[in-house]
């Protein structure tokens, strides 16, 4: 694929002059990649096989607080190293940064060189392994939300966000004259990712003032993750570039749509089947497939924390906004939280609508992959499909209100215990309460508005 690259494609550019810089990154907790960027020189003697970095990278929150109660490290036990392993089937041009390729990594036990069981990355390939045992390989699409503003990162740094500024100034959900506003910013975003090998589908205005989506093609699960947090990072660096700033927040305005994160799902065949589908069933769904979304919702509850991993995260479900609050099933129903799409063909499959733009790729698609297997293991039943309006059915299944529920429920998750192990589920459980103890902690502008002169 046009800019991926080999090692000998990489020592080729650096002799034409044309890369001079390797960043070699690992996706962290929140889905940000994190990691050191390499002269090539070194990165072509050496750097290809390991680098180093603080353990502390999988024990930090948003502001790079190293956060205690984390079994996995601390002050006490001295904040050691992991191994950065590049795994050189990542390695890529970034064409929207001067002379640079990006290379992406395991995180390893820099004694054993065991994959680190708390590493988002490791937690997805273990359950592609588990679904590959059963003889079927797990494939996945996210559709990735934002919006754009015109202010720059360093303005809103120094003026603060008070004023946001959509770059456009009205609902653009598939406008094409609305979105040429944006095109500066979105050509460069499609024409960088398809120049970085990233199998780019098209982008389009989305259901708010400044919102749009960028959609990649549908592929193996773990690549799906690695093109998604590459995605985030080049709009980012993108949006900067050309003076403008994004958010993925998943609400980042009480009166605007939320951004979401929807990821499509299907199980194949090792040899290419679609092993969900069944052209006799109803909507073409085989018996594998029910019992993958009978496990998804079985689970839906207490993988939410994975789904929706901040405070901030369950402001986006509510009523009349294309949000779910309802964890049930419907055929191209964009009101239930698990939509059937493709049906009677080979495309089949089950969109889950829950999750914001927020969510780290590699935990979501493992927590729904290890639900959906739960569902296969124990050949669940497929309850009726929910029809009509899902915000309107009061004895339907919730989606968690608040992430205080969503961390009892992961907390308590025998099925997620089961599929990724203790020490996972208690760190990540642990990554959920401490975003509620800064929120808890922290007085708001919203509290100064009320409060300050009325209160």
């Amino acid at each position: 694929m046009a800019g991926l690259m080999t090692l000998d494609d990489l020592r080729a550019a650096f002799d034409a002059g044309e890369i001079d810089t390797v960043m070699v990154a690992a996706p962290d907790m929140q889905g940000r990649l994190v990691g050191k960027r390499f002269h090539a020189a070194h990165f072509l003697d050496s750097g290809y096989q390991e680098t180093h970095c603080c353990n502390y990278l999988f024990a930090t929150d948003m502001e790079m607080v190293t956060v205690a109660g984390y079994a996995s490290t601390s002050w006490a036990k001295g904040y050691g190293d992991y191994v950065m392993k590049p795994d050189l089937s990542t390695l890529r041009r970034v064409p929207w940064l001067p002379g640079t390729a990006l290379v992406l990594c395991d995180m390893l036990d820099h004694h054993t060189h065991q994959e680190i069981a708390i590493s988002p990355r490791a937690i997805l390939k273990r359950q592609v392994a588990r679904a590959q045992a059963l003889g079927y390989q797990p494939m996945a699409a996210t559709e990735l939300e934002f919006y754009i503003f015109e202010q720059s990162y360093d303005a809103l740094r120094d003026g603060g966000t008070d004023h946001l500024t959509p770059v456009s100034a009205y609902n653009e959900d598939y406008h094409l004259f609305q979105t040429t506003k944006e095109e500066p910013l979105m050509r460069a975003l499609r024409n960088g990712l398809y120049g970085a090998g990233i199998p780019v589908e098209n982008s389009k205005g989305e259901a708010e003032a400044g919102q749009e989506e960028i959609n990649i093609r549908y592929d193996r699960m773990v690549t799906t993750a690695d093109f998604h947090v590459i995605t985030k990072q080049a709009t980012k660096e993108i949006a900067h570039a050309l003076g403008k700033s994004v958010t993925f927040m998943a609400k980042y305005d009480h009166r605007r749509a939320g951004s979401s994160s929807h990821v499509h799902q299907s199980l194949w065949t090792l040899d290419g089947a679609p092993a969900f589908l069944d052209k006799d069933a109803e909507y073409g769904m085989s018996a594998l497939m029910r019992q993958y979304m009978a496990g998804q919702l079985a689970h839906a509850r207490e993988i939410t924390a994975l789904l929706a991993p901040y405070v901030n995260s369950y402001k986006r479900f509510c009523v009349g906004m294309f949000a779910p609050t309802k964890a049930v099933w419907s055929l191209d129903n964009r009101t239930a939280g698990f939509r059937v799409c493709g049906d009677g063909t080979k495309a089949v499959r089950v969109e889950c609508r829950i999750g914001g733009a927020d969510l780290n790729p590699y935990l979501a698609c493992a927590a729904l992959l290890a639900a959906g297997l739960a569902g296969i293991e124990g050949k669940m039943d497929l309850e009726p499909e929910m029809q009509g309006d899902s915000y309107r059915k009061a004895d339907a299944r919730e989606i968690p209100k608040t992430l205080r529920e969503s961390a009892d429920l992961l907390q308590g998750s025998a099925m997620l215990r089961a599929a990724f192990g203790d020490d996972v589920v208690d760190h990540y459980t642990r990554a959920a309460r401490w975003e509620i103890e800064e929120h808890d902690r922290v007085v708001t502008d919203f509290e100064r508005q009320r409060l300050l002169e009325r209160g």
